[in-house]
């Protein structure tokens, strides 16, 4: 017997609700690795209270070093699995982090999310595509969400790459609760609704100057801050 059961958390885009968690496919090469994607995305999962697993695909290609980048993530409680569907790396990992869970993955066009999920659930042959070496992205083969059964009491929803996200369910006075990398540090701020931006004796921004908190990561939050500013401004 079919229920609809009540709603207590949800994605706008994917369109996806009643999670545990998020898998932020990313490929470590082809598309090339943005940083500034994994953290937006981070960002959406944190604003929905939804456990973040970052899954660096296409390991199995050239690729720079990234071990200072995931001691970084790790750090800040995220956890990292190196996959490659082409040699069936990390796929019994990722196998074991689905279990008795109902995940998406999400992630941009390319980045290898249907490919993972074949591995995973042999025969359900998702369509899976190429990137164009033009312009480096991906091109969509998913078209629809779709939600798929494990054998281990799990469920996965297979979703459309994008490559555009708004936060728009985020707030100024919210997202700097979104980044835990800047807890420890927000609690030496002189004002308790600091925004680590043009305050004095900001415990984050110090931070970022003695190469406590990753730079890239400092970067990507005042991005994100002047543009939830600007909608809030718009709206």
């Amino acid at each position: 017997m079919e229920t609809v059961k009540p709603r207590r958390n949800f994605l706008i885009r994917p369109p996806v609700a009643n999670l545990d968690q998020v898998i932020i496919v990313c490929a470590l090469q082809n598309p090339p690795l943005s940083l500034q994607f994994l953290d937006r995305l981070l960002v959406l999962a944190e604003s929905r209270q939804l456990r973040a697993l970052v899954c660096l695909n296409k390991a199995d290609l050239p690729h720079d070093d990234v071990s200072q980048l995931v001691t970084y993530y790790e750090n800040t409680g995220y956890k990292i699995i190196f996959t490659s569907a082409k040699l069936g790396q990390g796929i019994e990992d990722l196998r074991k982090e689905l279990n008795d869970r109902v995940s998406v993955f999400a992630g941009p066009s390319g980045a290898g999310k249907s490919s993972l999920l074949n591995c995973i659930k042999p025969g359900i042959n998702l369509k899976t595509g190429t990137v164009s070496t033009k312009s480096k992205r991906g091109r969509h083969t998913t078209r629809h969400v779709e939600l798929i059964p494990l054998e281990a009491e799990g469920f996965v929803a297979d979703t459309p790459g994008f490559s555009q996200l708004e936060l728009t369910e985020v707030t100024s006075q919210q997202l700097p609760y979104y980044f835990p990398d800047f807890f420890p540090f927000a609690e030496k701020c002189r004002f308790n609704t600091c925004q680590h931006l043009k305050e004095p004796d900001c415990g984050v921004k110090a931070a970022v100057q003695q190469g406590e908190i990753l730079a890239s990561r400092y970067e990507h939050y005042l991005y994100f801050l002047n543009e939830v500013k600007q909608q809030e401004r718009e709206y």
